[in-house]
């Protein structure tokens, strides 16, 4: 039965999808983040498309066709996928601190440089839910597939194609959605009596606990934990802060950076883990916390990146006055931050959007399915009783359990 119902055409799994929003390779960093504001998605798709001619190939060939091969059209192809995440973590390099809008004016490829093409994977409709599982678990994170019922007329095709924009939804005449993880996920979620008794034995029986995971000192700078912030964003996992004993006390999750604005690339200079948790923390970032940032911005010379904070941080009045004198002694700073120590911030964490999710080892499969939906990430944290971290537990650990039953 369970072989059955991953045998499901993916297309089942795309019915109700929104057409992808999409941003050509040609276009900058800039671009992006207006993409990426104006966009209710996580990330969007990056395509390398010559239009002119995709355009002039469907419109001289059949709609019923327009299936038969999805990669073979390479004149339009998906090469990638960007975040805010990503656009904050350029920013953070040390040459694009100083100027941020000159870093802004770069091509979009140098987000992707850093980015294997192997996370984005052109498939077709037909292919089986098995299939997506066999190459979510090679490396894939979204697969791009066509949306059979939007085929574009051929009026409307010309009329996208005179208006200027720097996100096209069309190539070569379709519309195209993607799957993730978190869609496959779900659709055993919504079947799990199929997989009886596995749905019920504990995560540690299963062998699902990974004890390789990205993690950060409470007390360290935040600007050390870029490469970890990078490293968890391809993983689609976090980084845990911990104390000297190896309790998790928080996470630095690219979900949840992905949900703020560019201007955190500033935080992340200039804070420790433990603030810059209290800085993302739902709600936006504490007023007196932001002023700190733009003080020790200015301290280091980075009035660029100070700028950028103020004109675009919503916590800043508009008349307030410089912070310079208010944060210029460390004694001003300390006690100005000391509402987010480590006890506070904790509990913080324990209660909002923000907060790490986590389980036990002796947690059933479905529990920990059902905590990664329910609070939308790829991952859950295996914990002892006394806090300590024992590892994690990913979407593609949960999906090898399910491809290994069948």
């Amino acid at each position: 039965m369970a072989a059955g119902l991953l045998a499901h055409e993916v297309a089942d799994l795309c019915l109700g999808k929104p057409p992808l929003k999409s941003l050509s390779i040609s276009a900058t960093v800039a671009d992006a983040l207006a993409a990426l504001k104006a966009s209710d998605d996580y990330c969007i798709s990056v395509w390398s498309c010559d239009h002119s001619n995709s355009i002039k190939k469907s419109s001289s060939s059949s709609s019923s066709s327009s299936f038969n091969n999805v990669n073979n059209e390479e004149d339009c192809i998906c090469v990638g996928k960007i975040c805010m995440v990503d656009i904050i973590c350029y920013l953070c390099k040390e040459e694009n601190l100083c100027c941020p809008s000159f870093a802004l004016q770069s091509p979009v490829s140098a987000l992707l440089s850093k980015v294997p093409a192997a996370l984005v994977r052109h498939v077709e409709p037909s292919s089986s839910i098995v299939e997506a599982i066999d190459l979510m678990l090679q490396g894939a994170q979204n697969l791009v597939i066509p949306i059979e019922s939007r085929i574009i007329e051929t009026s409307k095709r010309k009329l996208l194609q005179k208006s200027a924009s720097i996100t096209p939804t069309i190539h070569n005449g379709r519309e195209f959605c993607w799957l993730t993880q978190e869609d496959v996920i779900r659709f055993l979620l919504n079947s799990i009596g199929v997989f009886s008794p596995l749905a019920a034995l504990s995560i540690e029986r299963l062998g699902i606990i990974s004890p390789e995971f990205v993690a950060t000192r409470y007390h360290s700078r935040a600007w050390s934990a870029i490469e970890a912030i990078e490293q968890a964003l391809t993983d689609q996992t976090s980084v845990a802060v911990v104390d000297d004993d190896g309790i998790l006390v928080g996470e630095i999750s690219p979900f949840t950076l992905a949900c703020c604005n560019e201007t955190v690339a500033a935080a992340i200079t200039t804070l420790s883990a433990s603030d810059l948790m209290a800085y993302i923390d739902c709600g936006g970032p504490p007023e007196d916390i932001v002023r700190v940032v733009i003080a020790r911005l200015k301290e280091r010379n980075l009035e660029g990146m100070s700028k950028e904070l103020m004109t675009n941080s919503p916590n800043i009045p508009s008349n307030s006055p410089s912070s310079d004198e208010e944060f210029s002694s460390p004694t001003a700073t300390t006690s100005r931050l000391g509402r987010y120590g480590r006890s506070n911030s904790y509990s913080a964490r324990m209660t909002r959007r923000a907060e790490a999710i986590v389980c036990h080892p002796g947690s059933s499969l479905v529990a920990v399915m059902i905590q990664a939906i329910a609070r939308c990430v790829n991952y859950v944290w295996v914990i002892e009783e006394d806090g300590s971290v024992v590892g994690i537990v990913t979407f593609s650990n949960i999906l090898e359990v399910f491809r290994e039953y069948i």
